[in-house]
C-alpha cells in the first residue's frame, strides 16, 4: 500500500499549473498564423479561486489547464481561443460560500503524507453536532463524542484452539462485557487520540525534520487532544524515534541535531493513556522504497500475532506464528540480500493501569514457556521488530528514558536534590515512563546527578536504547489488544496499518 499519491507534471503543464494557482496572467493567445490575438480584459485578483453565476464558469479551471496545456513547451497544434467569462458579481477568495457552493474542502482531506507502507485515512469521525476536527488536530477527543460513547477498535472473533473453529459465545460472556462497557469507553477515548496523534504525524513526518522538533509537535497534539489532566490523562510514555540499528527506547535529549533523513528507518512509537488505560501502538517511518520487504515484514508478522492472540492462546504459540511470517521475507538493501530475522531478546507485553510493562511477555520466536496464557480482560501490546542484523539487541548509546518502580518501596534519601527530584516524578509521572526532555519542560536543570542518585537507590529505573550491530536496520509494528469476553478488540487498529 502506498500512503500518497505522487503526481508528475508533465512538460507543458506549466501553463496550466500557474493558470489555476492564479499565480500568474494567462499568456497572450495566438491565432493560426502565430499572431498575437487582442489582450483580454485584466480579470480581477480577486475573483481568480472564485466561481461565477454562469454554467461555463464551473469549467473554468478545466479550460484553463487545458489552453495552458496545448500551449505549453512543445506543442504544435493550434491553440484554442479562449471564451470571455462572466464575472463574478460578488465576493473575494475567502467569502462565504453562496447557494449550491461546496466551498473549500473541509481541512482533514489535506492529509498526506510522504512515508511509505502507510494506507490513507478516511474522513475524520466525530457524533453529529459536535465540532469538527481541524488540521493541524486542536479539538479535544472527548469534544468530538460528547455522549462519551467512543470508537470501537477492529473486534476480532476468537477461536477454538483444539479445534481451529470459532469459540462459541456464552450468554454469560456477554453479559460480563456488557457490565465491562464504561471501563472499555476509558481507553477507546486513549485509542482514538492515539489515532488522530499519528495521523498528524504522519502528515509532519519528512525528510529533512529535526526529531526533537518531530516529538515536540507530537507530544504537544498529544495533551491537547487527550487533554492532559495530571496523572488522569495524558502520554503514557516519552516518544520513541529510534533510528535503523536502534531498535526501540530512543528518544532525542534536548540540544539533539539529529535529522530525519531519505534513507532513515525510524520507528515511531508512542503512547496515550486515561486513568491509566494505555494504549501502545508504533509503525515504522521510512521513505525509500528498497526497505519496503523490510517495513511489511514486521507490519505482517505483527499481525498475525494479533490474529492468533485471544483467550486461551498459549505465548510460546504466538511467538513460533511471528517468526514464520517474519523468516519468510527478504530485503535488497544496497544490492545486498538479508533475510529478516526478528529480534529474539524483544517482543510484546501485557499492559496494566499506569504499567505499560506487566507481568506477561509475548515473544517473537518459538520456544520458551510452555504453559503460559492469555486470559480473559487482560490488555497486551503485541509488538514485531524485524531486522537485517543479528535479530539480538544490547544496550547502547546515551539514556533518555526513565522509569520508577513500581514495586519500589520507602528508601531514605541523603541527596536533597535527589528528594526534591523524586517529588517532581511522583506528581508528574508516578510509574510512567519519562525522559529528560519533559524534565526540562517542567523547569527541573541540573537534576543529573539527583537522576543516578534514585537510579543508584533503585527507585528509578534507567532504560538505554536498545540496538542491533551498527550498519544494520531495524522495523517495527505493534498494536494493543483488549481480550473481552465475547471477542478480542484491537484497540489502535486505524486506517493507516
Amino acid at each position: 500500500s502506498r500512503g500518497m499519491v505522487v503526481v508528475e507534471v508533465q512538460p507543458g503543464a506549466e501553463g496550466a499549473t500557474a493558470e489555476a494557482n492564479g499565480a500568474s496572467g494567462p499568456a497572450p493567445a495566438k491565432d493560426a498564423n502565430g499572431k498575437a490575438a487582442e489582450a483580454e480584459p485584466a480579470k480581477d485578483p480577486e475573483n481568480r479561486e472564485g466561481g461565477d453565476d454562469g454554467d461555463e464558469d464551473e469549467d473554468d479551471g478545466a479550460g484553463g489547464a487545458a489552453d495552458g496545456a496545448a500551449g505549453g513547451e512543445g506543442g504544435g497544434g493550434k491553440k484554442k481561443k479562449k471564451k470571455n467569462k462572466k464575472k463574478k458579481k460578488a465576493g473575494a477568495a475567502g467569502a462565504p460560500a453562496v447557494e449550491g457552493d461546496a466551498g473549500p474542502p473541509p481541512p482533514e482531506e489535506e492529509w498526506s503524507t510522504l512515508i511509505r507502507g502507510i494506507k490513507p485515512w478516511g474522513p475524520s469521525k466525530g457524533e453529529p453536532g459536535a465540532p469538527r476536527q481541524t488540521l493541524p488536530p486542536t479539538v479535544p477527543v472527548a469534544d468530538l463524542f460528547p455522549s462519551g460513547n467512543f470508537p470501537v477498535g477492529e473486534e476480532q472473533q476468537y477461536r477454538d484452539y483444539t479445534t481451529g473453529n470459532p469459540r462459541e459465545v456464552s450468554a454469560e460472556a456477554r453479559e460480563r462485557e456488557r457490565i465491562e462497557h464504561i471501563n472499555y469507553n476509558e481507553i477507546r477515548r486513549a485509542a482514538e487520540v492515539h489515532r488522530q496523534v499519528r495521523k498528524y504525524a504522519q502528515s509532519i513526518a519528512r525528510p529533512g525534520i529535526l526529531l526533537t522538533e518531530l516529538c515536540e509537535r507530537l507530544e504537544d497534539c498529544n495533551r491537547r487532544l487527550v487533554q492532559e489532566t495530571g496523572l488522569e490523562a495524558g502520554i503514557a510514555f516519552p516518544t520513541g524515534c529510534s533510528l535503523d540499528w536502534v531498535a526501540a527506547h530512543w528518544t532525542p535529549n534536548s540540544g539533539d541535531k539529529t535529522v530525519l533523513q531519505y534513507d532513515s528507518v525510524c520507528k515511531l512509537d508512542f503512547g496515550t493513556h486515561v486513568g491509566g488505560r494505555i494504549i501502545d501502538s508504533a509503525w515504522t517511518v521510512h521513505f525509500n522504497p528498497q526497505f519496503d520487504p523490510l517495513a511489511e515484514a514486521a507490519r505482517e508478522a505483527t499481525n498475525a500475532g494479533v490474529r492468533e492472540a485471544g483467550v486461551d492462546a498459549r505465548l510460546c504459540d504466538i511467538g513460533a506464528v511471528v517468526q514464520e511470517v517474519m523468516e519468510s521475507y527478504e530485503v535488497e538493501i544496497d544490492g545486498t540480500t538479508h533475510r529478516v530475522k526478528p529480534i529474539r531478546n524483544l517482543g510484546g507485553h501485557s499492559i496494566a493501569p499506569y504499567r505499560i510493562h506487566a507481568d506477561k511477555s509475548v515473544p517473537m520466536v518459538r520456544g520458551g514457556e510452555q504453559t503460559s496464557r492469555m486470559e480473559e480482560g487482560e490488555l497486551y501490546a503485541i509488538e514485531t521488530f524485524g531486522t537485517t542484523g543479528k535479530g539480538y539487541v544490547h544496550e547502547d548509546l546515551e539514556c533518555s528514558h526513565y522509569m520508577k518502580n513500581f514495586d519500589a518501596g520507602f528508601v531514605p534519601l541523603r541527596l536533597p536534590r535527589a528528594k526534591q527530584l523524586l517529588n517532581t516524578i511522583n506528581k508528574n509521572f508516578d510509574t510512567l515512563a519519562f525522559c529528560r526532555r519533559w524534565l526540562d519542560r517542567l523547569g527541573e536543570d541540573k537534576y543529573l546527578m539527583g537522576l543516578r542518585a534514585l537510579c543508584d537507590a533503585g527507585i528509578v529505573q534507567a532504560i538505554p536504547p536498545l540496538c542491533d550491530v551498527k550498519g544494520s536496520h531495524v522495523a517495527q509494528y505493534e498494536h494493543t489488544i483488549l481480550l473481552k469476553p465475547t471477542c478480542k478488540e484491537v484497540l489502535s487498529r486505524g486506517d493507516d496499518y
